[in-house]
């Protein structure tokens, strides 16, 4: 039952229900990006570059044969996969760099404050050094 405990302790840690979180978020981010490359990208850069379907590019290495088939050198997809990658690889840059300039921008304006003022003196302090003032003007009076 130990082995039990250790991994729910270990599941319900913050950083691992972030983590889930994030690569849920992360592998939609990735289908959505994927639909924009094939769907609305790759269209037009085919329609650019002589009605070419990039999904559809590819080297025959062995044709069909009966029920068998064709095995395909299908370099097309695989462009729009880089080019998937290229994009989700940016929008984590911009990100990345989003979040370190909020971060340096928040280190520089807590460097830059002035610090707290000290707190006042607890009651008892304070009343002790008016008795010990009052002490001296009696000894010098």
């Amino acid at each position: 039952m130990g082995m039990m405990k250790e991994f729910k302790e270990f599941a319900m840690r913050g950083n691992v229900i972030d983590l889930a979180v994030g690569v849920v978020i992360g592998g939609a981010f990735g289908k959505i990006v994927s639909s924009f490359v094939a769907d609305l990208i790759m269209p037009v850069l085919g329609l650019l570059v002589a009605n070419v379907n990039f999904s559809k590019l590819a080297i025959t290495l062995k044709p069909a044969v009966g029920d068998t088939p064709a095995v395909l050198f299908a370099y097309g997809r695989f462009l729009q996969n880089v080019l998937d990658f290229v994009i989700v690889a940016f929008v984590i840059f911009l990100f990345v760099k989003l979040v370190n300039n909020l971060r340096r921008r928040r280190e520089a304006e807590v460097a830059a404050a002035p610090p707290p003022p000290p707190p006042p003196p607890p009651a008892q302090e304070v009343l002790l050094a008016e008795i010990r003032d009052l002490l001296k003007q009696q000894k010098q009076g």
